[in-house]
């Protein structure tokens, strides 16, 4: 016979004071592990919205970044007219020569400057990019010194607002236009035209990257082996979701230590849950003893409180949910091992997140709860009804 659940709830109610502390430990947590989640889940999420499983990326063999990588225009012009590479309505190839650099520069965060990406390209690249549109201002005109700046980038960083100068290369630069792209990484990055950004950094044929659309999924998978099969070539190509999903070991770093640091103040939470059990089979031995004459068996007095110190945990779950709550959607930066620029992005605190924490509570309460249980079944009757 099972003692009723009731039983549990009320005992949590009696002890506001226990309850309470515990759950707020245990709360604590949880939210340490549900912002790590929320960050990563965040960053994952920006940079899998920013690739194109139709767009092709082409960089020097060897290399894994667009910043390390060296194009020059010649292997531009032999790839933007091979097979499977789609075309605009006027006939051009959908294929971009584009350049990646980084500028320093000033945020509200680090007034010492942090770097951020800036990419020099032509109009055909901005057309490349899914959902990337205009939110203020205008493009950049081909060979002034003019950019577009991301809409995050636009938030945090003061000098980047249209009507404001940035100093970089050779002279300042004019913020014309503000552009957002949904949560892709685009919202990270500064724009300016290919001529004038690589003749400014004096690059003008050691470029960084194509970008090229190919018309269909069969067509984009002979053209990345076409292209790494060409022993004249010397390069090497990808889908640009696969570039951009290689590029979450910034994130698989911050969430090993997030899980380790969760993990170890999980342990000192579990510890408290079992001294909150431990103080309550103690002041209720004689309720214990009561339970036992009534004839609950020694077995359903365990899964009592084993409930009961998984239910403490699961409030404590609860907690950790609510404090963590008020992160979502709050914009923060995260630099890239890759490309050594910053990306921006959301904390994203989901449903499953936070059913993630809700268990890992529950699993602190089970652990916590367990020994205490097994000490409260093991009471004798008559030394329980003694209070012993």
């Amino acid at each position: 016979m099972a003692i009723p659940l009731t039983y549990n709830l009320r005992n949590l109610v009696v002890r506001k004071t226990t309850t309470t502390m515990t759950a707020l430990g245990i709360g604590l947590t949880v939210a340490v592990l549900l912002a790590i989640l929320a960050l990563v889940g965040g960053l994952r999420s920006s940079l899998q919205a920013s690739g194109n499983p139709l767009n092709v990326l082409v960089l020097r063999k060897g290399t894994n970044a667009e910043l390390s990588s060296g194009m020059t225009r010649e292997n531009f012009q032999d790839i933007k007219f091979k097979r499977g590479i789609a075309t605009s309505s006027s006939g051009e190839p959908q294929a971009s020569l584009e350049m990646v650099s980084v500028i320093n520069l000033a945020s509200v965060d680090a007034p010492d400057g942090i770097n951020v990406t800036l990419r020099g390209l032509t109009p055909t690249g901005i057309g490349l990019r899914d959902n990337l549109k205009l939110v203020a201002g205008r493009w950049f005109e081909p060979g002034k010194r003019e950019v577009v700046v991301g809409e995050s980038i636009e938030k945090r960083f003061p000098d980047a607002r249209i009507g404001r100068k940035l100093h970089f290369g050779r002279g300042d630069w004019d913020v014309v236009g503000i552009m957002s792209v949904g949560k892709g990484t685009t919202n990270s990055e500064i724009y300016g035209d290919l001529n004038q950004v690589s003749a400014d950094f004096q690059r003008a044929d050691a470029l960084s990257s194509i970008l090229a659309r190919a018309t269909d999924p069969v067509a984009a998978h002979a053209l990345i082996n076409d292209i790494k099969n060409d022993p004249k070539l010397n390069l090497d190509a990808e889908t640009e979701l696969e570039y951009y999903q290689a590029q979450t070991s910034s994130g698989i770093v911050i969430e090993s230590l997030g899980i380790f640091v969760s993990i170890i103040m999980g342990v000192g939470s579990s510890f408290a849950a079992m001294n909150t059990m431990y103080a309550a089979v103690a002041r209720r031995a004689q309720e214990i003893g009561t339970l036992r004459v009534l004839g609950f068996s020694r077995g359903s007095i365990l899964f009592s409180f084993v409930v009961e110190s998984i239910l403490l945990a699961a409030l404590g779950g609860l907690v950790g949910c609510l404090l963590v709550l008020p992160l979502n959607g709050l914009t923060t930066g995260i630099g890239n091992f890759i490309t050594f620029s910053e990306i921006d992005f959301n904390f994203r605190v989901t449903a499953q997140i936070m059913t993630v924490g809700v268990a890992f509570a529950m699993l602190l309460g089970a652990v916590g709860g367990l020994f205490p249980a097994a000490s409260a079944s093991r009471k004798e009757i008559l030394a329980a009804l003694r209070g012993i």
